[in-house]
């Protein structure tokens, strides 16, 4: 069994968004939810097979994995995580 990607960040890897960077907020066997705060909202994640993303980084914050496992994230924190990698 694999570790949770939770919270990770993560660069498309295929499609038309190849090269950005999103945080993954869901997961099931072969697909990732992601989210990166503006277009993908947490309310309406992209939905990527797991092989299409690469996983760049680990949260830095696990208070904000455990807000997004319990719901309470806000998409102002995946921005700025995502603001984060991009500089």
């Amino acid at each position: 069994m694999r570790e949770s990607s939770i919270g990770f960040l993560a660069r498309s890897l295929a499609g038309h968004d190849k090269g950005k960077v999103y945080m993954v907020i869901r997961e099931d066997e072969q697909n990732v939810y992601l989210a990166d705060g503006k277009l993908r909202t947490l309310e309406h994640p992209k939905k990527k097979r797991l092989r299409h993303v690469q996983l760049i980084k680990k949260p830095e914050d696990p208070v904000l994995t455990e807000k997004i496992l319990q719901g309470e994230a806000k998409d102002l924190q995946i921005i700025q995580e995502v603001k984060n990698v991009k500089s």
